[in-house]
């Protein structure tokens, strides 16, 4: 149980790290990341650490930006969902249980060997 704590003490803490690094960034690139990060959450699945990692890695990824002189934009391009897509394909997401369900539903009803057809 001590372990436990530890570990969310510790996570806690590197979140808090992580989010001070966005608010070094310029406001074009706190803006941005918010919004992505609000529109991620909403297909969260599991403990989010993967969700975590994603939004670390997109962090380095606009310090860079920053220190490349770029625009967000730039590094983002115009359809910022879409990027978001990109960027969700390697995290678990509420969507892919959806169509994980779906899919065995619908396998366990008419799949191979079934006699239910």
């Amino acid at each position: 149980m001590l372990e436990f704590f530890k570990k969310v003490v510790g996570d806690k803490k590197e979140y808090k790290q992580q989010m001070a690094r966005v608010k070094a960034l310029p406001e074009d690139y706190q803006f941005v990341f918010e919004k992505i990060q609000r529109y991620m959450w909403n297909f969260a699945a599991g403990d989010g650490y993967d969700m975590l990692k994603i939004q670390y890695e997109l962090i380095d990824l606009f310090e860079a930006g920053v220190v490349e002189g770029r625009q967000v934009l730039e590094i983002t391009g115009e359809d910022v969902a879409a990027f978001c897509d990109e960027l969700l394909l390697n995290a678990k997401t509420y969507t892919e249980n959806w169509r994980e369900k779906l899919n065995h539903d619908i396998i366990k009803k008419f799949g191979k060997g079934n006699d239910s057809k």
